[in-house]
């Protein structure tokens, strides 16, 4: 799929839910409420189920199957309008559309996982399919984008931030070296494999900051996290990631 393939709504949707994640919601919540604010602007009713709490990625990843189903399976119940289920991140976003079939396979939860996971819609892939086109009222700026590896890999939807950045006016995106490559996060990657990760993250880091960006942008709290720790430690003069809703939306102006 190309960045100017993504197809769009048949009929524009006007509820849709959001699922917060974790990380968002714990580390970066003015993010998750930048996204919010972000499709309330393009007229959408924003459900968000206060009971939400983990896709059940880590435990599945960490190879952890029962404990990730027992943590996904508290949310299935969340979602009983057939509304899109919109995840500011490309990396749950791909556990819940793509590993919860697999993770209930065989119970009687499947059916409901693959209704669910057919409603799943990535944050930058959801305004592109709602014909959503940002009006760019910010200085010129060079920006660079992160993309979390299952974004990347499982998703595609580095090629939807692409396309909405690419769309503002005044923004130059630089590719710089390494940009297809994990940054070192990796969930608990990062903790069971401290030397590897830090390694990853100072190439990811150096990368970014050869690319004389003044604006980083990403669309995954664990990478953010994890680059923009490096970032605090190692290179202070430069900018800290910031979530691709809190970008677009200070780029239209809707940010005060």
């Amino acid at each position: 799929m190309s960045a100017q393939e993504f197809p769009v709504f048949a009929k524009r949707p006007t509820d849709v839910y959001f699922f917060g994640t974790c990380l968002l919601d714990i580390f970066m919540p003015e993010a998750g409420m930048d996204a919010i604010t972000l499709l309330e602007q393009q007229g959408i009713r924003v459900h968000f189920p206060m009971e939400q709490s983990c896709c059940g990625q880590p435990a599945f990843s960490s190879g952890h199957p029962k404990e990730a189903f027992d943590v996904a399976k508290a949310q299935l119940n969340l979602f009983p309008n057939p509304w899109p289920i919109v995840v500011p991140s490309g990396s749950c976003g791909g556990m819940m559309k793509h590993s919860w079939p697999e993770l209930f396979k065989g119970s009687v939860y499947e059916r409901q996982a693959q209704e669910i996971s057919s409603r799943i819609i990535e944050f930058t892939h959801f305004l592109l399919a709602i014909g959503y086109q940002p009006q760019d009222k910010g200085a010129p700026a060079k920006v660079a984008v992160h993309t979390s590896c299952a974004a990347r890999r499982e998703m595609n939807v580095h090629l939807s931030g692409w396309k909405l950045i690419d769309s503002l006016a005044n923004v130059e995106r630089v590719v710089h070296d390494h940009e297809s490559e994990c940054c070192g996060f990796g969930g608990t990657f990062s903790v069971k494999h401290p030397d590897i990760s830090g390694a990853m993250v100072s190439d990811k880091v150096c990368a970014l900051k050869e690319s004389e960006a003044v604006e980083i942008v990403s669309a995954d709290a664990g990478c953010m996290l994890n680059i923009g720790g490096k970032i605090a430690k190692d290179e202070p003069g430069m900018p800290k990631p910031k979530h691709i809703a809190t970008f677009l939306l200070e780029r239209t102006g809707g940010k005060a």
